[in-house]
């Protein structure tokens, strides 16, 4: 299998380029190269930190697996699925588990790669919307992944299993996708993250009934972040939590800077009554 890894650094190194490509591209000529250029400097930045995140913690690692035990345990006594037992029913189709790793390794960054260009290329006036939900959810996505948890297939004891491992898929030693996340970053989950994000944004930005479709997406990713044990479903929950509160804080936002503009609108209407009655009086 190709190596197509992108380690933090050259990453890093690669949206440092794009940025000052976009400041040049800027002071020399307009049209959409240097917003293109911006652009694309942000996302490979926010991969960045994503590859760094497994490299820095808050807290320390020996205590990884006991934090993921707790949340499985924690799951069954709240009455959500064992997820052990959803990956027993695919693991004996050695078809659908290959398609399961492949899925997991490359989907969450094509989608979201391909949902990104086209709202920009399509519908520019909503990019700075989607845009900006992807890098405050993957923010603090990133935040709370300073503290280590381990995935499902690191607890062997629990019925788990490291599928990708054993079909020489893991995007933890050779590439899949040209992807390699830490292995202590499960909680929460980017990938659902981004898949819910992905599906909401084709829904609330394309006009076409076909848009639902997209939902798809979601549903398969959550199915196959189980199934290879790479996430539980607290890890997704979590994820989609941090997303709403991304939609509100952004919506929080907007209306407190409708609320500036209608009372700038209010006072200059009161400025200008003030000036014509004055005007009229000296007349």
């Amino acid at each position: 299998m190709q190596n197509l890894t992108l380690t933090w650094q050259s990453a890093g190194g690669a949206a440092a380029a794009l940025y000052g490509g976009s400041y040049a591209a800027a002071r020399w000529r307009r049209g959409p190269l240097p917003a293109l250029l911006r652009e694309a400097g942000t996302l490979l930045a926010l991969f960045a930190l994503w590859q760094l995140v497994g490299k820095l913690s808050l807290m320390s690692t020996e205590h990884a697996l006991d934090r993921a035990r707790w949340i499985h345990r924690a799951e069954l006594v709240v009455g959500l699925p064992d997820e052990a037992a959803w990956q027993a029913a695919v693991t004996p189709y050695p078809v659908l588990v290959r398609a399961a790793n492949y899925y997991y390794a490359a989907m969450h960054f094509t989608v979201m790669l391909a949902v990104l260009a086209w709202v920009y290329l399509r519908h520019r006036t909503r990019y700075t919307w989607v845009r900006t939900t992807v890098v405050i959810t993957t923010a603090v996505c990133l935040l709370v992944q300073f503290i280590p948890v381990a995935p499902p297939r690191m607890l062997p004891q629990d019925g788990f299993v490291d599928v990708a491992a054993e079909y020489g898929q893991s995007v933890y030693g050779g590439a899949v996708g040209g992807v390699v996340p830490a292995q202590l970053s499960a909680m929460p989950s980017v990938h659902v993250a981004w898949c819910v994000l992905a599906a909401v944004a084709v829904i609330k930005v394309s006009p076409s009934p076909l848009r639902w479709l997209v939902v798809l997406h979601p549903v398969l990713t959550v199915a196959v972040v189980v199934v290879t044990a790479n996430h539980f479903w607290a890890d997704g929950l979590v994820a989609v939590a941090i997303l709403l509160l991304s939609y509100a804080a952004q919506a929080g936002f907007a209306r407190r800077q409708d609320r500036r503009a209608a009372a700038r609108a209010t006072a200059g209407r009161a400025a200008g009554a003030s000036t014509a009655e004055r005007a009229d009086t000296r007349g």
